[in-house]
């Protein structure tokens, strides 16, 4: 019997934790989505790709799922907290656009991407600017729970204040005497209170792009202040799973826990999720160490760290060879181990579409290859249930691919394994490829075709003994990555691993 009890590290509690939803059978996801004033970039494959997989695996458990997934299209500045300009308003200036012709494109492109490396469109995606009205609201009921201050047009949440009654800090470890310390001073200009204070709503100056009218007059609203208001609309003031890249948990994801309690009276999720952070070569990527390179980049190898073009699937594959919590570092060497083994993954998919049952007279059944089946399968939900173990349950599947293949050259047989597990083998193989893990063909029914077509004249050259044409035709394919391959009693092909 393979158990399908979830455990998920709960970046809160610091450890993993039973996943008990708060009215199940419903699921309430919650994961912080792109700021669109740029190409989507290799740090956004990884939550992606990530929480796509969490959406996948629970509704593969029997979950009825509600994806929410944000798009930051106002208040992000450029400091990432209180200062400097909003990063799609300075975009927009640079290329003398309007503000929503920037944040327009970026969200076009970035969902391009996102389907390109086959990530669910969530359920919901809501636009911060969409939802000024909700987050004005927020920030009255914070202001009239007595942990927000006006000054001037701007509303700051009092994170010392806040401190005093509920612990301000307790998801990423921090200590507020600790930041209060670590703080510059603040200079006559300042209107914060306090230096780790944040803003809630901002006064806006009248050159500013993107301003609303407010309670406190034309302004706009603070980063951290979207997420809590989106969520809570879509998904209740407390909801089950909020997820994103580990660089969001402090401030971002620690302001919103504040928001949710002085606002609501409650954490917003029971249970938070980190990916960790993408590497380049071992070293962190960023624009400055000219290793910061665009998935569009990634696709076509246009890039000056890039060996060769790296397909989307290779991609989704290789961030799932990891678990989402460990680092994971991009290399050349890396990739191209990834490229193979996403080959033989789906070599094994197709093989595993093709193999039919079929009763042998006198055939036994081989206890020790039915064991092995089972538990590769167990093996495999395990390493699910365990905090979404996708390396662990890779490695299992190609435990699985193994048999396939025995399967495929006749060194097993069906009938050894019985009806039951021989289905419940390919099953199992490709639900977790296709379904759990988003694998699939990165190939067109009209390349299909084509590659039908010349097997097809493949084997009349070899019946007719035209060897000439035999090799060239094998050779044609070889070098766009096909490899074909003589049977008993027929010719197939399969990518080349």
């Amino acid at each position: 019997m393979i158990s399908k009890e979830l455990k998920i590290y709960n970046t809160l509690s610091r450890k993993k934790e039973l996943f008990e939803p708060i009215k199940p059978p419903f699921v309430g996801m919650y994961v912080c989505g792109p700021t669109v004033y740029g190409d989507a970039h290799l740090g956004h494959s990884r939550p992606a790709v990530t929480f796509d997989t969490v959406y996948r695996y629970l509704s593969h458990l029997g979950y009825k799922v509600r994806y929410v997934r944000n798009i930051t299209d106002v208040g992000h500045l450029q400091g990432d907290a209180d200062d400097g300009e909003d990063k799609i308003a300075k975009k927009a200036k640079l290329e003398q656009l309007e503000p929503m012709e920037v944040a327009q494109h970026y969200t076009d492109t970035y969902h391009r991407d996102m389907d390109l490396l086959n990530t669910n469109k969530p359920n919901i995606e809501p636009r911060a600017t969409g939802h000024i009205p909700e987050q004005i609201k927020l920030v009255q009921d914070i202001l009239d729970a007595g942990f927000a201050y006006e000054v001037n047009g701007s509303v700051y949440f009092d994170v010392v204040k806040y401190n005093a009654e509920k612990p301000y800090g307790k998801l990423s470890g921090r200590v507020v005497e600790e930041l209060m310390s670590g703080s510059r001073e603040l200079d006559g200009q300042d209107e914060k209170r306090n230096p780790i204070d944040f803003a809630l709503w901002k006064n806006a100056s009248p050159e500013h792009l993107m301003k609303w009218e407010s309670p406190w007059g034309l302004g706009f609203p603070g980063w951290h202040l979207e997420c809590t208001a989106m969520s809570s609309k879509y998904l209740g003031n407390q909801f089950d799973i909020h997820g994103g890249g580990m660089d969001l948990m402090f401030p971002h994801h620690e302001c919103e826990i504040a928001q949710g309690n002085a606002g609501h009276g409650s954490d917003p999720a029971r249970y938070w999720m980190h990916n960790n952070m993408i590497t380049i070569n071992g070293q962190k990527m960023g624009k400055s160490l000219g290793n910061f390179i665009t998935l569009q980049e990634l696709f076509s190898g246009k890039h000056e760290l890039l060996e060769q073009a790296y397909s989307p699937m290779t991609i989704r594959y290789f961030i799932l060879t990891a678990h989402y919590r460990s680092t994971l570092d991009f290399s050349n060497d890396a990739l191209q181990a990834a490229q193979k083994g996403y080959k033989k993954i789906i070599n094994g998919l197709r093989i595993a579409k093709s193999l039919v049952y079929q009763t042998e007279e006198g055939g036994q059944l081989d206890e020790k290859q039915i064991d092995q089946v089972k538990k590769s399968i167990e093996n495999a939900y395990r390493a699910m249930n365990d905090d979404f173990n996708t390396a662990q349950a890779i490695g299992h599947l190609f435990n699985l691919l193994k048999k396939i293949n025995s399967l495929y050259t006749g060194q097993l047989k069906a009938a050894s394994l019985g009806k039951e597990v021989f289905n419940e083998l390919i099953k199992t193989f490709t639900v977790f490829v296709v379904d759990i893990l988003g694998l699939v063909e990165e190939k067109s029914d009209k390349q299909q075709e084509l590659l039908e077509i010349l097997l097809k004249v493949y084997q009349e050259a070899k019946l007719a003994k035209n060897y000439d044409k035999v090799d060239e035709i094998r050779n044609s394919l070889k070098a766009i990555g096909v490899v074909v391959k003589d049977m008993k009693d027929k010719v197939d092909w399969a990518y080349e691993e």
